[in-house]
């Protein structure tokens, strides 16, 4: 897991780091490739908590004009067949994976930092499998063997 506490943005003069977008401090999973390199990213900048966890190749932030070409991003999404990806979109993809694994919603709320459902509903996505499945479980469900229920007394 790791803290998002702040992030940078452009603003006219340059960069300028400021709270999240929702002005709140929120908790993030990590995916188990990532770890390690997350891990060694916090022993490199210390106990800081606002220390930047990433920094550009001169140090400081990292721009998006860095970090496109960092990761090289035109060509890859061109090369995949995605020209009008935008990284943004990958938040609605892992938000919609988190929520295909069975991650409740509000949990999903909590972890993308919004302050309702409803702005995190927007960010789903499920595709033609996921409502398939819901069917599938809906089946199961209705034709499990019924159990008596305790009333309470």
């Amino acid at each position: 897991m790791s803290t998002v506490r702040r992030q940078t943005t452009t603003a006219p003069g340059g960069l300028v780091d400021k709270g999240t977008k929702g002005r709140r401090v929120r908790d993030v999973p990590l995916i188990e490739e990532i770890r390690p390199l997350v891990a060694s990213r916090l022993d490199a900048v210390g106990p800081d908590p606002m220390a930047r966890l990433f920094i550009g190749p001169r140090g400081g932030r990292i721009t998006t004009a860095i970090l496109r070409d960092a990761t090289h991003w035109d060509e890859v999404v061109t090369k995949l067949g995605f020209k009008h990806l935008r990284r943004h979109d990958l938040r609605h993809t892992g938000l919609t994976w988190m929520a295909d694994a069975g991650v409740p919603v509000h949990v999903l709320r909590k972890i993308a930092g919004h302050g309702s459902l409803s702005t995190t509903q927007r960010y789903l996505h499920p595709d033609r499998q996921s409502i398939t499945d819901a069917g599938e479980l809906l089946t199961k469900h209705l034709s499990a063997p019924k159990r008596p229920r305790l009333r309470a007394v």
